[in-house]
């Protein structure tokens, strides 16, 4: 029965070995089991960095698209998402430079309004007004804090990925993530204690 369990999870990671390799041949429709595999994830971590929704869909799509470029260059026994990942992460810090250099140009009323806190903080029990909080909240903390959160908590990955995401020691994956939850929780608690 363990065998079963051990084979039914490794398959997929099989699955897309094959699917790499076939994209570093030039198989484009191979490469549709990656983009379905990881784009919802993609889309997720360029709205966290980015906070708005149409511009992440947008850098989502371009950093597939520069990762199906590249792919001849990606060794297929490592895992792809960390590869992906620096990727996606460039294209996003790309975006935002653009969109700096937009806003400078803008009159102050044309800029897009930011994120406001909730309201009503006798409502903090509801799980709505939770979420909204926690996504403020995570608009409070700094770059590297809202992105190690991100990694840990929304995308669910182990120290040992985010360290290959990040290029970084496990050790400071720890220390960082430990920083980055005392941070929101400073945050969360002006929140519920504010007014």
């Amino acid at each position: 029965m363990a065998e079963v369990g051990r084979s039914a999870r490794s398959e997929p990671q099989v699955d897309e070995v094959r699917a790499l390799a076939a994209c570093q041949q030039g198989d484009r429709n191979a490469y549709e089991l990656i983009v379905e595999r990881y784009k919802a994830r993609a889309i997720g971590v360029a709205r966290s960095i980015l906070r708005d929704v149409g511009l992440a869909e947008d850098v989502a799509q371009e950093a597939f698209v520069r990762a199906f470029r590249a792919v001849k260059r990606f060794r297929l026994e490592e895992p792809f998402y960390p590869w992906f990942y620096r990727i996606l992460k460039n294209c996003c810090l790309t975006a935002l430079k653009r969109r700096k250099r937009r806003v400078l140009s803008l009159d102050v009323e044309d800029a897009p309004p930011v994120a406001a806190p909730p309201n009503d903080p006798s409502h903090a029990a509801s799980r709505e007004e939770l979420k909204a909080q926690v996504r403020y909240a995570m608009t409070q903390v700094s770059d590297k804090h809202r992105e190690i959160l991100h990694l840990s908590h929304f995308d669910g990955l182990a120290y040992k990925e985010i360290a290959g995401c990040l290029r970084i020691p496990i050790g400071t994956v720890m220390s960082r993530l430990w920083a980055a939850r005392q941070a929101l929780k400073k945050v969360m608690e002006k929140l519920l204690h504010h007014e």
